[in-house]
């Protein structure tokens, strides 16, 4: 699954402070104006794992270590447009976690409750308050592959995205060869859109994406 940074934040006051509110901002609280854009999106409570031993916390800097351990395994990244040289690349990637925009980028970790250790990532980018939509984008260490995490993992945070963020659709680009995603986005609902032409770069080389989405 595919992760990128790089958001549009919509001048919107209603869906912005609609996002707060979702987010455990209370409901007596009076926010002023002049921080409802710089409040940090952070997730008072992650969606509750379906899988026993498995749980799901928010994305902390101290994870970049663990993660870029399998992220730099060229099988991991075969089929990704992952392209990392160093664990300091995923830098970006934790300052938009911790940005003070509302249509911040939201990660997950996956957490191995009996080590316990990160053994996966799972989250939203491209979020969009305004229009209620945001692409899902998730990776699993090698090691815990084919014991149905990330289908557990995909269909439990879709779910919470509509019931919490309230979203309206959550859509999904993977590379037409990753047929391993393709399978868990169809087994959590999601249907095959169409395909986006020289989409997006893949080290050094315009691929071709297949846009998949699923509806509240």
């Amino acid at each position: 699954m595919e992760w990128v940074s790089g958001l549009r934040i919509p001048d919107m006051r209603k869906p912005l402070l609609f996002f707060l509110d979702r987010f455990r901002v209370a409901a007596n609280e009076k926010i002023p104006a002049l921080i409802i854009h710089t409040l940090p999106m952070r997730i008072a409570t992650p969606p509750v794992s379906e899988l026993p031993g498995i749980a799901l916390r928010q994305l902390e800097s101290s994870d970049a270590e663990a993660w870029y351990a399998y992220l730099q395994l060229p099988k991991v990244v075969e089929h990704t447009s992952w392209n990392l040289g160093a664990v300091h690349d995923l830098g970006p990637i934790f300052d938009a976690l911790e940005s003070d925009a509302l249509d911040s980028q939201i990660r997950f970790a996956i957490i191995d409750e009996r080590h316990p250790q990160l053994i996966g990532t799972i989250g939203f980018h491209t979020v969009s308050a305004g229009n209620r939509t945001a692409e899902i984008a998730y990776d699993i260490a090698p090691q815990y592959w084919g014991q149905g995490i990330a289908t557990a993992m995909c269909r439990v945070v879709t779910d919470w995205s509509f019931q919490e963020m309230k979203l309206s659709r959550v859509q999904a680009t993977v590379l037409p060869s990753d047929m391993a995603s393709t399978k868990v986005l169809q087994t959590c609902g999601y249907q095959y859109e169409g395909l986006l032409r020289s989409y997006r770069v893949v080290r050094g080389v315009p691929r071709d994406y297949a846009m998949f989405s699923r509806i509240a």
